[in-house]
C-alpha cells in the first residue's frame, strides 16, 4: 500500500518562516503507511564518541542531520519519510542563524517540528539535539 503524505498549514495559523524558508508544517496526515521509524536523539558525537565541532552551531547541526540521514539509510528510509522534528537547543538565538540547514535536510517534504532551548545537553560541549519520526 502507497504512503499518501499531506503537510497543511490551515488559515489562522502562523506559517513559520525563517531567513525566506518555510521551516515547518503544522500538521502532517498519513495515509496507509506500514512502518513507523524513530530516531533516538542524535548529538554532535563521532564514531569515537568525541564532540564534533565544539563551540560551533553550524558544525554540529550538520553533523547530527547527516547522522540522521544515515540512521534512516539503515532503516529504509530518507529524510523525505520523516514527519516529525524534536529539536532540543543550548542557545536559541544561534540556532536561529542556521535556518537554510534546516531548508536544506527537513523541508522536502515539510515535517513538523518542536524546538526547545534546554540549559544543558548530555554533554556540555553539545550545542544541539535532533530526533525525528519516520513514516515508511
Amino acid at each position: 500500500m502507497a504512503v499518501t503524505r499531506q503537510e497543511i498549514n490551515p488559515p489562522g495559523l502562523n506559517v513559520r518562516m525563517r531567513d525566506g524558508f518555510v521551516t515547518m508544517a503544522q500538521v502532517v496526515t498519513i495515509e496507509g503507511g506500514k512502518r513507523q521509524i524513530f530516531l533516538s536523539g542524535q548529538v554532535p558525537r563521532d564514531a569515537d564518541g568525541k564532540c564534533v565541532g565544539v563551540g560551533d552551531m553550524r558544525a554540529q547541526i550538520i553533523h547530527v542531520s547527516e547522522c540522521i540521514k544515515a540512521g534512516l539509510e539503515a532503516a529504509g528510509a530518507t529524510l523525505a519519510d520523516v514527519v516529525r522534528t524534536q529539536t532540543f537547543v543550548t542557545d536559541m538565538d544561534e540556532f536561529l542563524k542556521h535556518a537554510d540547514l534546516r531548508a536544506r535536510y527537513f523541508s522536502n517534504p515539510l515535517a513538523t517540528s518542536t524546538t526547545v532551548e534546554v540549559r544543558r545537553l548530555v554533554h556540555p560541549d553539545f550545542l544541539v539535539e535532533i530526533e525525528v519520526q519516520a513514516i515508511v
